[in-house]
């Protein structure tokens, strides 16, 4: 059974950590194939699901080596329908690998977990469409019924709660979060925005925020931005708003490109990771209830180990 989805412990002052960029590490330095950017798929054989685990066991040696807690994200982001259909996967493959998912990380927390690093299972949601590109926009309706094969899964596992990464716009948001809603089980939504804070479909970030809340009756725990460098949201940010309170959790990418540069590059731009902490750093001591922070695109353990530090000296 869950052992936080009561009572999530990265609601309070400790800092929280992710991993890095999943895919963009296993494709640019593990070398590895990963049909449809789909991590899950590497669930398949018994080296891909042990190349997963030291992947994980990896971030969860740096938080404990800080003293920090970690949100374990499930390989997931593009196990669902659509995507499980272009890599001919039925729905009860699927379904069994979600649950697989879980029942790793469940095992890795029992191993790893200690009081002062406490490991959080969340069953990861990505985007129907692009993580980039916002494509053909479906309805709250839609949506919930689409993410709902994975919600539900989720629901029956031992998952603390559900992350949905690289959202593109308002409605897939409160789709997925009407869906959680529903199985009773917690949500983060994590907006992908543009070099100019904006999401991509051109909708202010506060104002999706405010969308979803009110149509979900505040469901969502908390947001994250994800998927973009530090200096592209920044104005956002400064504007304020009563929104920035619902704001605890940053991922973003090292890189400063926009996602057009970045899909036509042909070589990783990790970026900087002392820079990317510091930026982090400043965030920090802006909000201090900015407590979930790691990686998007080309991230790896490096940018969190560094942005673990860098935050610790802020606090």
């Amino acid at each position: 059974m869950s052992k936080y989805r009561t009572a999530l412990p990265q609601l309070g002052s400790r800092l929280f950590l992710t991993d890095g960029g999943m895919e963009t590490t296993f494709i640019f330095h593990d070398g590895l194939t990963l049909p449809a950017n789909a991590a899950f798929d590497l669930m398949r054989t018994s080296a891909g699901r042990a190349h997963v685990e030291t992947y994980y066991r990896r971030y969860i040696a740096i938080a404990r080596e800080n003293g920090n807690g970690l949100i374990l994200e499930t390989p997931t982001w593009r196990a669902s329908p659509d995507w499980g259909d272009k890599l001919g996967y039925s729905r009860e493959a699927l379904a069994a690998i979600n649950r697989e998912t879980v029942e790793m990380l469940a095992g890795l927390r029992a191993e790893n977990e200690t009081p002062t690093t406490p490991l959080v299972v969340s069953g990861c949601i990505g985007p129907r469409g692009d993580g980039y590109d916002p494509g053909q926009v479906m309805t709250s309706a839609e949506a919930a019924d689409y993410h709902g094969f994975q919600v539900s899964i989720f629901a029956e596992t031992d998952v603390d709660m559900i992350g949905a990464m690289t959202m593109t716009n308002a409605a897939e948001a409160v789709g997925v979060a009407a869906a959680a809603r529903r199985a009773g089980v917690p949500v983060s939504i994590s907006f992908t925005v543009e070099t100019d804070g904006r999401l991509p479909t051109g909708q202010d970030l506060g104002d999706a925020i405010e969308e979803v809340d009110t149509a979900t009756g505040r469901w969502p725990v908390y947001y994250m931005i994800n998927c973009a460098h530090p200096s592209h949201f920044a104005s956002t940010l400064e504007k304020g708003g009563a929104w920035l309170g619902r704001l605890r959790g940053l991922r973003a990418n090292a890189s400063k490109k926009s996602h057009k540069e970045l899909d036509e590059s042909t070589e990783l731009d990790a970026g900087d990771p002392d820079e990317l902490g510091a930026a982090y750093r400043e965030l920090r001591r802006r909000m201090p209830h900015l407590s979930v922070v790691g990686g998007c695109c080309g991230t790896d353990h490096r940018h969190v180990h560094a942005i673990s530090l860098a935050c610790r000296r802020a606090a």
